[in-house]
């Protein structure tokens, strides 16, 4: 249990792997750099999906599938962006196994090579955008707004579970609009999405902002994105919405009838999250206990325990506790009452402390006698004696306030973690014993970035939606720039 877990402070990576694993969230499998989510892990991605889902469709977009396999040749068409996934990508080059000579094992048949290669999808621009070329001919088709929940590949060297690994689940949209400014709208409106789920959600705070050309997805004019950071100091990237321009309608030759009967090439969007954020919400909450959830995503948000010394004791308990298992769950609340006699309420007290669930009550003899229930909060490890009468408005009211506090904390820890810096001395410093987001002037130059990078490992995460216009000079070169952007070490 949580006893056995190594500390955030004695090392923090080895911390984050055995939570995941000991949390039962998910687990390394037998297929290289692939994972097995949990089902404890699996509900908690399931209540990110289902709010997500939900604020998708509150903005007119349609869920659809699209095919696993992409052909190779669909690659080619857009240079960038092959050249941005080419070194990721999984091949499929045979349809067909066959039984060795010998009998005793399995072989690729070399006689079922395909034609064309087929990619695993690493992202689906290039097959949606085969597709809507059948999909649209007037500006009376558009806009097209769809997304699709699925699995990509991106072959990786070094996995890390939820956050690098050779198989993710994620979302994503891909849209199609008649003007530019409707497409820059959209990528810009999804940005703020991901900032609202993040932040109201997740409780975790992030920046808002662009990416620099280095940064910029495969095939993108402007990637906007929202950055985190982790207790560590290290940032990690939340989500991105891309504005594509007409790339991907050029390549494709994806063109409309405008209204003045003119032809014209489609503007696209493309924009999405993925498990990662199961990681981002593990490092940016939890402790040296165990996890740390905000209510909002807690598959468990109640648990009670009961304390008995025999069944006489359980089923006097039972029969009240159920009571407040339905009103509560009357109320939306997810909640479980732990009977089993198979373990003793300390060891159920630890598992839960480890799971994160927000809540605990716990409800012995003294209890039923005094009309009392104890209820501890996970995020502060507190207890409270609640009296069964004012019970249920107390859990309502806690767990607001637990939401509403784990934002407040990541929020401090953020803010308290964006440093302004001027020479690049100090940078190299502050980034070893501070870390966090930099707040540094940069020439604007691709080449003075990767210089940073080299030097220091740390990359310019974004530049900020609301950076304001400010003379300086480059920290690195000394050449003039217009205004600060966040540089961190990354995830």
């Amino acid at each position: 249990m949580s006893k056995n877990l190594t500390t955030r402070a004695e090392d923090y990576s080895k911390w984050y792997n055995e939570l995941v694993v000991k949390a039962d969230l998910a687990e390394n499998s037998g297929v290289r750099g692939c994972m097995v989510i949990k089902p404890y892990g699996f509900a908690i991605w399931e209540k990110m999906q289902a709010e997500l889902d939900r604020m998708f469709k509150e903005t007119g977009h349609e869920n659809a599938y699209f095919p696993l396999f992409i052909p190779k040749s669909y690659f080619s068409k857009e240079a960038s962006h092959v050249d941005g996934f080419a070194k990721e990508c999984a091949v499929v080059t045979h349809y067909r196994l066959k039984n060795s000579d010998d009998g005793k094992s399995i072989e690729v048949d070399p006689e079922a090579k395909l034609e064309e290669e087929l990619i695993v999808r690493p992202t689906s621009e290039t097959i949606i955008w085969d597709t809507y070329r059948k999909w649209i001919e007037s500006y009376r088709d558009l806009p097209i707004l769809v997304n699709q929940w699925a699995n990509v590949v991106r072959w990786e060297m070094r996995t890390r579970l939820f956050l690098r690994t050779a198989e993710f689940l994620w979302q994503e949209g891909h849209t199609a609009h008649a003007t530019k400014d409707e497409a820059i709208a959209e990528a810009e409106q999804m940005m703020n999405v991901y900032a609202d789920f993040a932040e109201n959600f997740m409780a975790i705070p992030v920046v808002k902002g662009f990416k620099t050309a280095n940064e910029r997805f495969a095939g993108a004019e402007e990637t906007y994105c929202i950055e985190a950071l982790m207790q560590d100091g290290k940032a990690l990237q939340a989500g991105t919405s891309h504005f594509l321009g007409q790339n991907f309608a050029k390549a494709f030759d994806v063109k409309f009838a405008t209204k003045e009967g003119k032809q014209e090439h489609v503007w696209a969007t493309s924009w999405g999250v993925s498990t990662r954020l199961m990681g981002a919400l593990v490092m940016t909450h939890s402790d040296d206990k165990g996890l740390v959830l905000p209510p909002n995503l807690a598959p468990i948000q109640v648990v009670i325990v009961p304390i008995h010394r025999n069944d006489e004791q359980l089923d006097q308990i039972s029969e009240q506790v159920n009571e407040l298992v339905k009103e509560l769950r009357k109320l939306g609340v997810s909640v479980k009452f732990d009977n089993r006699t198979t373990h003793k309420p300390g060891w159920k007290f630890n598992q839960y402390e480890l799971k994160g669930v927000p809540v605990r009550i716990a409800i012995g003899p003294k209890d039923l006698e005094n009309g009392t229930y104890e209820v501890a909060r996970r995020d502060l490890l507190s207890k409270e004696i609640v009296a069964k009468e004012n019970v249920v408005e107390y859990i309502q009211s806690l767990l607001e306030e637990i939401q509403e506090k784990l934002f407040a904390k990541a929020l401090d820890y953020r803010n308290s973690h964006i440093t302004k810096v001027d020479t690049f001395e100090e940078f190299k410093e502050l980034l070893e014993t501070k870390g966090g987001f930099l707040s540094a002037h940069w020439d604007g130059t691709p080449e003075t970035e990767d210089k940073i990078k080299e030097l220091t490992k740390a990359t310019i995460r974004c530049i900020p939606l609301d950076q304001e216009k400010e003379e300086g000079k480059c920290i690195l070169t000394g050449a003039p720039s217009n205004g600060r952007v966040l540089f961190a070490k990354a995830y």
